[in-house]
């Protein structure tokens, strides 16, 4: 195992880490409306007493019972239990509507629209630019009702009349009025929609509008038992299943049980130290890389057995990382300080090598469109190639360090990397910015979140920060307990919605943090040597892989599954365009 001189020098692994009319109809209606208040309606007012007089329901007193069963009511009809909903009005008392609402709701749906509005202005709403949204959509449906028949006189009128009137919504009655002039301009922009579905749709969007205790949202209750049971999943530390599993008869909580714990399977391919692993995006399956100057890509099988597919030859240097194409069909392998070579999956062929005279490469990265890759370099520049070699853009100066992890955002706009001791480039390559992300500490390594927006960052006092890279550039968590004193570690994202930190260790464990708190949760021992890098399965949240200097990769799964197995490679040897390939008791 490779190592340093002095405490105080960056990590190895195993090197330093350093119209005219229309027009005046349009203006009549440009008239801002001033908005009035009394200081009296500013000044505070007292809280009513608790339940002002209502009988209340629940264990602590704080549910109205004519709210819950108009809620109730509501989600009886929603669900197509019409009769029932009928019947639960009928018992209780409590109707789910007002009569004035129950004849709005009608008249809206028989597109009776001079109906409906004189029936809105009874309903009694306070609001008065609430009341005015809701004429204007009114008044917007009889309008184009009269465009649909071509009754233009009417319409004009109608906007005339009573659209224009209301003085709001501007833009909008532009464009009505140009529907006037070309009424091939409304059909295009399919607004004639008729039949009880593209009313009903616009009574949905009629209730959004007007206050709840009016009208009673659609499925109110549906919600609020959904805000119940994010609450929960939010307080369950543990929390690592998926939302189907979660259930209404009992509050939810995950046991540690959720978490990988138990080595499933000791896969021993390598004849050297393991450096660096990682799933592919889809996950079906695992790369690693060794001191041993080989990768291996491993399979995943569905029953979550991992099957060695490839042993990848040809680097002359030990291999430090390496990549996966979006789409998982080709591999990358940077060896130190050397080449990268650019894999097919499938058949362990290597496609091409990438390499510039007088200068190595050191890190490797994908476009997100599988057709270029990006990688660090010697002289501390970046490049981008295409797949056939073509250099085809470098930002030359301290770009990068000798040893440096990289990636490429899902977008293809940023490329990250280690450009400085202690920061970290954020490089905008459309807007032509850089940002840096700055630690006080020697930065080891990074990993970048599913979603782009965090960034994982190791460093040298033994601590991993989670940034935040999306605006303003801030730690928002710590994690420590993990031990790094002279190589190089790496972290990584996991569990599901990656709401835990995974990282190796030099005391031969794998640590579990609880992303959000930082709480230490679990300690996997199981290897001999030093933990270089860890990967969390992207579909199978009870899914974990590490790498150590012991040679070996472990396989991590829940304590419960009682599946332990160790696995060596049984190896065929077939020779392909120079390089050697170990299939799993196959030849490609």
């Amino acid at each position: 195992m490779g190592g340093i001189e002095e405490e105080s020098e960056p990590p190895l692994k195993r090197a330093k880490v350093p119209s005219g009319e229309l027009n005046e109809l349009v203006d009549e209606g440009s008239t801002a409306v001033p908005v009035s208040s009394s200081l009296g309606e500013s000044m505070a007012r007292p809280l009513h007493s608790q339940g002002d007089g209502e009988e209340m329901v629940g264990l602590k007193g704080v549910i109205k019972k004519q709210e819950f069963i108009k809620i109730i009511t509501r989600a009886l009809y929603s669900l197509g239990y019409d009769k029932t909903g009928a019947l639960l009005e009928e018992e209780s008392g409590i109707p789910l509507h007002s009569s004035a609402i129950t004849l709005f709701t009608q008249q809206v749906l028989d597109a009776k629209w001079d109906e409906s509005l004189a029936t809105l202005h009874q309903i009694g709403l306070l609001d008065e630019a609430i009341l005015k949204s809701a004429s204007f959509l009114i008044l917007e449906q009889k309008f184009l009702d009269l465009l649909k028949e071509e009754k233009l006189i009417s319409a004009l009128a109608t906007l005339r009349n009573e659209i224009v009137p209301l003085s709001i919504n501007i833009g909008r009655v532009h464009e009505l009025a140009s529907f006037i002039i070309l009424p091939s301009q409304c059909v295009e922009s399919g607004l004639y929609k008729y039949g009880d579905s593209s009313r009903s749709s616009f009574l949905e969007k009629l209730r959004k509008l007007l206050p709840a205790a009016v009208m009673i949202p659609e499925r109110r209750l549906e919600h609020l038992v959904e805000q119940a049971l994010d609450v929960q999943r939010d307080a369950c530390v543990f929390h690592n299943t998926l939302d189907s599993e979660m259930s209404l008869y009992s509050d939810h909580q995950c046991g540690r049980n959720q978490i990988p714990s138990q080595t499933l399977q000791v896969l021993t391919a390598h004849k050297d130290e393991v450096w660096f692993l990682q799933f592919s995006h889809n996950g079906k399956y695992l790369a690693s890389s060794s001191k041993d100057q080989s990768s291996v890509v491993w399979e995943v099988q569905e029953n979550g057995e991992v099957l060695m597919k490839h042993t990848l030859t040809g680097h002359q240097k030990p291999v430090l990382t390496l990549s996966w194409s979006h789409d998982d069909s080709q591999l990358l392998t940077c060896g130190v300080e050397e080449v990268i070579r650019r894999w097919d999956v499938n058949s362990g062929e290597c496609l091409h090598v990438y390499e510039k005279a007088g200068v190595s490469l050191i890190s490797c990265g994908w476009l997100p469109d599988g057709k270029g890759l990006v990688s660090g370099m010697t002289d501390k520049s970046i490049c981008v190639w295409d797949l056939e070699g073509k250099e085809l853009e470098c930002w030359k100066g301290q770009r990068t360090l000798n040893i440096s992890d990289l990636a490429v955002t899902d977008d293809g706009k940023r490329i990250i990397s280690i450009c400085k001791e202690k920061a970290i480039l954020l490089l905008d390559r459309e807007a032509k910015l850089e940002r840096l992300v700055r630690e006080d500490q020697p930065i080891t390594s990074f990993s970048l979140s599913s979603d782009n927006k965090f960034l994982l960052v190791n460093l040298f006092n033994q601590e991993v920060h989670l940034w935040s890279i999306e605006g303003d550039l801030k730690v928002v968590c710590k994690y420590k307990g993990h031990r790094r004193i002279r190589f190089l570690i790496r972290s990584c994202f996991g569990g599901l919605d990656q709401a835990f930190i995974a990282s190796g260790s030099e005391d031969s464990q794998v640590y579990i943090w609880h992303r959000s708190t930082g709480e230490l949760l679990s300690r996997l021992p199981g290897h001999s040597g030093a933990v270089n890098c860890v990967s969390w399965h992207p579909k199978n949240p009870h899914m974990l892989a590490s790498a150590s200097d012991d040679r070996t990769i472990r396989i991590w799964g829940l304590d419960d599954l009682n599946c332990k197995r160790t696995t060596t490679a049984t190896t065929t040897t077939t020779h392909h365009n120079g390089f050697v390939h170990h299939c799993n008791g196959r030849t490609t």
